[in-house]
């Protein structure tokens, strides 16, 4: 990642005077300018994590080629031309410290930054090439000592930049039309011998109103695992508050046309027409009707090993609208609908789905016998497994994002369910490539939405 920064960046402008006694000239002035680095190596490179203090990290042999223009003026003569520039034996450490600023966003510091180029070749192209060859030696050194005095502070600005994006980044982000998520970083990155552990808020509030959910979050603790680079763990309390959430901002209620849920149904299932047909026989109805269904209470989130659920109270309304009339309710019962919770990783989002368990209906007991409340559930549970389901599922496609700092993606990922959590595992790995928006889903933003980020430095 850092190579292909470093090619990216723009390198200042190096500029010197020099004597060439072998020549009796008493100075050269040279300015390289539009230096430009084409390949960067750090074949030794270590991370290693210092205990309650930070990153500590070293490379040596590094090898650069770079490519520059130049312009040298003496009392002789003066000229221009363009020169590649070879570094061996690039040297660097320094301590990179983590801590958290008081509105939740995790901040860097560089201390302790030594850098070192033990070695440069200059090789002049142009008309003269062979001439300014002649002398690129007694250049090299002077050339060496501008550049062990520019990279420190080159590196410190670089971390200095990362760090004014994450400060500037928004740690509670809206995520629809219902639903704010605050993923702020309770407090410093917490830095052990084997890994780092990162706590987050991970709360999700309705859009006009930031008050805490009415329960209280359970502290839960990562399994001791060193196989994956990175581990994430996003507790019960996290799906409660955006189930709570999603209630109170009115999103679980729904009023779905005849026409909207045939077209569901045929999609998803066969025998529409005789589903339909069986509800308009109950009733004696030729007119359109409408079913509204209203969540009665936040669904219930429950996290087990290796068994995700989700109960659905609510109520179903099934009303007609005859022509040149008012609305009619034809008959309104409640029911929960038990829900078993599919996960997938794609790209850099955790996708839910929902596949039905069970469905049971309650009908007023004045109103039905037992055998039509027995009718209505098949019927009903009919409807919601295949016309209604699909239609959540279509929304949970947009998924939760997970941390994925800025062109680095998840890959050999794994996700189990255990008691009160969802743990997932994953490698990271850099993609050059990759498209990413500026956010907190990125490296200029880093996105952390879980109860807890637990990263294992790589092998």
């Amino acid at each position: 990642m850092i190579e292909q920064m470093a090619k990216e960046r723009n390198i200042p402008d190096l500029k010197g005077s020099e004597s060439l006694e072998f020549l009796k000239i008493d100075y050269v002035n040279y300015n390289f300018t539009n230096i430009k680095i084409h390949a960067l190596s750090f074949p030794n490179t270590s991370l290693a994590f210092v205990p309650g203090v930070g990153i500590k990290a070293l490379t040596n042999h590094g090898m650069a080629n770079i490519s520059t223009n130049w312009e040298v003026k003496s009392p002789l003569f003066q000229d221009t031309g363009g020169a590649d520039l070879f570094l061996s034996g690039v040297y660097f450490t320094g301590l990179l410290i983590l801590t958290r600023n008081d509105f939740g966003h995790p901040t860097l510091q560089l201390q302790d930054c030594y850098s070192q180029v033990s070695h440069a070749h200059v090789s002049f192209s142009g008309e003269l090439s062979v001439l300014y060859n002649s002398f690129a030696e007694p250049m090299e050194k002077p050339i060496l000592k501008n550049l062990n005095e520019m990279l420190c502070p080159i590196i410190t600005g670089e971390v200095e930049a990362l760090n004014a994006n994450l400060s500037m980044l928004e740690v509670l982000t809206k995520m629809d039309n219902y639903t704010l998520l605050d993923f702020s970083l309770l407090n410093a990155p917490e830095i052990t011998e084997n890994n780092i552990d990162l706590d987050l808020k991970g709360v999700f509030y309705p859009l006009e109103n930031l008050a805490d959910p009415p329960f209280p979050s359970v502290p839960f603790v990562l399994p001791e695992r060193s196989d994956s680079m990175l581990y994430i763990g996003i507790s019960e309390y996290f799906f409660k508050s955006a189930s709570f959430a999603y209630f109170t901002a009115g999103a679980f209620n729904v009023t779905l046309s005849t026409k909207e849920i045939s077209s569901h149904l045929v999609q998803n299932s066969q025998g529409v027409g005789n589903v339909l047909s069986r509800i308009a026989e109950i009733y004696i109805l030729s007119q359109p009707f409408m079913i509204r269904i209203m969540a009665t209470a936040p669904p219930v989130i429950n996290l087990l090993p290796g068994n995700f659920t989700l109960d659905i109270p609510a109520s179903i309304v099934i009303l007609t609208q005859p022509e040149n009339s008012t609305v009619e309710t034809i008959v309104s019962m409640d029911f929960v609908a038990s829900t078993s919770v599919g996960l997938v990783i794609l790209g850099q989002r955790l996708i839910c789905s929902l596949s039905l368990n069970r469905f049971r209906l309650t009908l007023p007991k004045s109103s039905r016998s037992n055998i039509e409340v027995l009718r209505f559930e098949n019927i009903l549970s009919f409807i919601i497994h295949f016309g209604i389901l699909p239609l959540a599922n279509a929304k949970l496609q947009q998924g939760f994002p997970l941390p994925n700092p800025h062109k680095i993606s998840f890959v050999n990922s794994d996700i189990e369910v255990l008691e009160h959590f969802l743990l997932i595992s994953t490698d990271l790995r850099y993609e050059t490539s990759l498209k990413q928006q500026p956010s907190f889903h990125g490296w200029e933003g880093l996105n952390l939405i879980s109860g807890q980020w637990s990263g294992n430095s790589a092998p």
